[in-house]
């Protein structure tokens, strides 16, 4: 009977090969996926001392000694949903499934009807929390707000300038905003009051030292600086007035001038509160050279609505606005244990922590052994088909042969019986 026991161990061996092979090859298309092997072991009967063969021990079969699952990386593909996320590297998303933790590697998400990040069993993808653009350090589930970001009023401007060294000398000039002949150079810049109304302000410049037709030479010039602002308080809606002036050294260098306030205030005529406008121009110059404006920066901007999404390699999730402006809406946080292959598989690519696996530790993307994430992708399984379909007859043949070993013991058997 010893042998029949032996050939029966064989055959559910080989029955849980196939099953493991099977698995992997049913889910050579899913997502995250992490491939297993059955790894066995032979067995041996206890002996006695001094009862045992001389001729050796004999062995009594095969078991399964455990169904160890490979952690490998899988392909990443591209796809067309930037909620989309794959894990290139170490580690595992963290999701709150019907208010338990369970662990993934199927970055497939999508927003629930509450603007929460979700994968398509409903469960809750949980990071780093953001309020006002700020990370606030607090673990929840990652949320999309649909609401328009609100204006911010702007400040400042910053102008860096060429203005022409050869320009002509308009000392004599009484300046004047509607009299080109008065200036020898202008440019406007769009600015938002704080409910997000854009205004013009022009700025205008004059020279008054140096330049063509004076006893001076044509470096180290002085230009006077004035404003004119629209959509504010006044005649006929414009503000304006003298800045300041700015002055040049001997190789067109800035040598003062700057940054300029605007005074008095902007006080705007749609009841918006008012704005204090700083005005810098560090990196102007004054070279022989046409006047042009080199670079210009305004902060503030006008309301945005939510035209985007996307997630850079460290977890970040920004959003996108139509005004230009994007802000951070949270942080992916990745998980890592001791021994991956000590999580307990719940199914649905979901994995739980256990006494074998560690304790669950999380981090940001990119930070101590754990990998960095690529937006608008998925992990594809890590099944290698073609090689599992030659294990697969491998594991049959294994099976046929044990079936064969018990039809041959049922022959000697036979044999026995009919002596």
């Amino acid at each position: 009977m010893g042998a029949f026991s032996t050939a029966l161990s064989g055959l559910q061996a080989a029955n849980t090969d196939l099953q493991v092979l099977g698995n992997n090859i049913s889910n050579a298309n899913t997502v995250g996926f992490k491939s297993s092997n059955a790894e066995f072991a032979d067995a041996y009967g206890a002996a006695l001392v001094g009862s045992a063969p001389t001729y050796g021990q004999v062995g009594i079969g095969t078991r399964v000694m455990t169904v160890a699952q490979q952690f490998t990386q899988g392909n990443i593909q591209t796809t067309n949903n930037p909620l989309d996320v794959a894990i290139n590297g170490n580690g595992f998303f963290q999701l709150n499934y019907n208010g338990d933790i369970v662990y993934s590697r199927n970055g497939q998400f999508q927003l629930n009807s509450g603007g929460v990040i979700v994968d398509g069993n409903g469960a809750e993808l949980l990071g780093i929390q953001a309020q006002n653009g700020k990370l606030t350090g607090a673990t929840g589930p990652l949320t999309v707000s649909q609401n328009a970001l609100p204006p911010q009023a702007s400040s400042g401007i910053t102008l860096a300038l060429n203005l022409n060294s050869t320009n002509q000398n308009l000392s004599g000039a009484a300046f004047n905003i509607n009299d080109p002949n008065t200036y020898n150079y202008s440019t406007s810049n769009t600015i938002y009051d704080s409910l997000g109304t854009p205004q013009l302000v022009t700025t205008y410049y004059q020279l008054v030292s140096g330049g063509t037709g004076s006893t001076t030479a044509t470096s180290g010039e002085t230009w006077n600086v004035y404003y004119s602002a629209s959509g504010t308080t006044g005649s006929g809606g414009i503000t304006s007035g003298s800045l300041g002036q700015l002055v040049f050294s001997s190789t067109g260098q800035l040598v003062s001038g700057g940054p300029f306030n605007v005074n008095p205030p902007l006080n705007w005529q749609d009841g918006a509160q008012s704005s204090t406008l700083n005005v810098s121009y560090s990196g102007s110059t004054n070279y022989n050279a046409p006047n042009a404006v080199v670079s210009a920066t305004t902060n503030g901007y006008g309301v945005g609505q939510l035209t985007g999404l996307s997630i850079d390699p460290g977890g970040n999730i920004y959003a996108r606005y139509s005004n230009g402006q994007s802000q951070v809406l949270g942080q992916i946080a990745l998980t890592r244990f001791a021994n991956n292959n000590g999580l307990q598989n719940l199914g649905n690519n979901y994995w739980a922590s256990s006494y074998s696996s560690g304790l669950p530790l999380s981090g940001a993307p990119g930070s101590t052994n754990l990998g960095v994430l690529q937006s608008g992708a998925v992990e594809q399984s890590n099944v290698n088909l073609s090689q599992d379909l030659v294990n697969l007859i491998v594991a049959q043949q294994a099976y046929q042969a044990n079936a064969q070993t018990i039809k041959t013991q049922n022959t000697v058997v036979q044999t026995l019986l009919s002596l």
